[in-house]
């Protein structure tokens, strides 16, 4: 089923979630074993990541394979990262082949080489990808990544959301926000797509913080926000209890978020699980929409 018919039809705020297939097969077990768990969440859909370079698009296949066996919608992720319109259109035939009718269209994140060019690949963007695949494939539902704080490479707030509207345009049926801290954003993103016309859905992530660690290379990866109220409650976590008293208040921070969001209007909420079923579990039970 196409994810953006199932969001047309659902009247409740819904879950979706991100997996990362582990790389090696001898861990699918504990993998599936997340999977089933978190069906339990009655997921409208779950993306399924791949390594940057694409490396790993074979994995994501099987995976996302197995994940449609289990009744949970899959969608697979796409990067531009080394694609060329050849290797496109075998991959989305074989998601065909394997009845996945949805993809996430993604920029992707740079491979560590030290001379690589955006420039030099056929695909530049993520709009670019989205228009060649509804071109292609006209049926493939197709979601895109948003940013509520603004991609790290934009100038500025309001070219970003001049991007994400491109790929709208170009055909994408949906957006997925990136992580992010402060709701206000999430609603002044959503607020200011709607000013330009966009009805298109926008699903806020939500990402538990899991350790000061984690959450300092996200940052710098991402380049989300945090609020310095937030930072200050983890290092104090982190002085008093260690780890688990930072899981402890990230945790109970993904929570509030979702419980504004919700509150507030948004259509559902996607969780980057980190493959953590007992996790997101908790996390629904206390924010009360499972």
């Amino acid at each position: 089923m196409k994810i953006i018919d199932a969001m047309r039809k659902r009247t409740r705020p819904f879950y979706s979630l991100e997996f990362y297939p582990p790389k090696e097969e001898a861990q699918w077990p504990d993998f599936f074993d997340a999977v089933a768990k978190l069906k339990t969440l009655d997921p409208l859909f779950a993306s399924v990541t791949y390594g940057a370079g694409g490396g790993s698009r074979d994995n994501t296949l099987a995976v996302a394979a197995k994940i449609r066996e289990t009744g949970i919608t899959p969608m697979p992720h796409l990067t531009c990262v080394n694609a060329s319109g050849e290797s496109l259109t075998g991959f989305l035939r074989q998601l065909k082949q394997i009845g996945v009718d949805n993809v996430m269209a993604l920029r992707g994140d740079a491979p560590p080489i030290e001379d690589f060019s955006w420039d030099a690949g056929e695909f530049r963007y993520a709009s670019d990808l989205v228009a060649f695949a509804r071109a292609n494939f006209p049926d493939i539902c197709l979601g895109v990544a948003g940013y509520p704080g603004a991609h790290p490479e934009s100038p500025s707030f309001a070219s970003d959301i001049l991007h994400t509207k491109a790929k709208l345009d170009a055909g994408a049926d949906f957006v997925v926000t990136q992580l992010f801290f402060d709701v206000r954003e999430y609603f002044a993103m959503v607020e200011r797509l709607r000013g330009m016309g966009v009805t298109k859905p926008v699903v806020p992530g939500i990402l538990p913080i899991q350790s000061l660690e984690s959450i300092r290379r996200i940052l710098q990866m991402c380049g989300a926000n945090i609020p310095g109220k937030l930072y200050l409650a983890l290092e104090d976590a982190n002085k008093t209890g260690g780890a688990k008293a930072v899981r402890e208040v990230g945790i109970r921070f993904a929570v509030d978020q979702i419980k504004r969001l919700i509150d507030n209007g948004a259509p559902g909420i996607h969780l980057y699980t980190l493959n953590r079923a007992a996790m997101c579990l908790r996390i629904a039970e206390e924010a009360g929409i499972a």
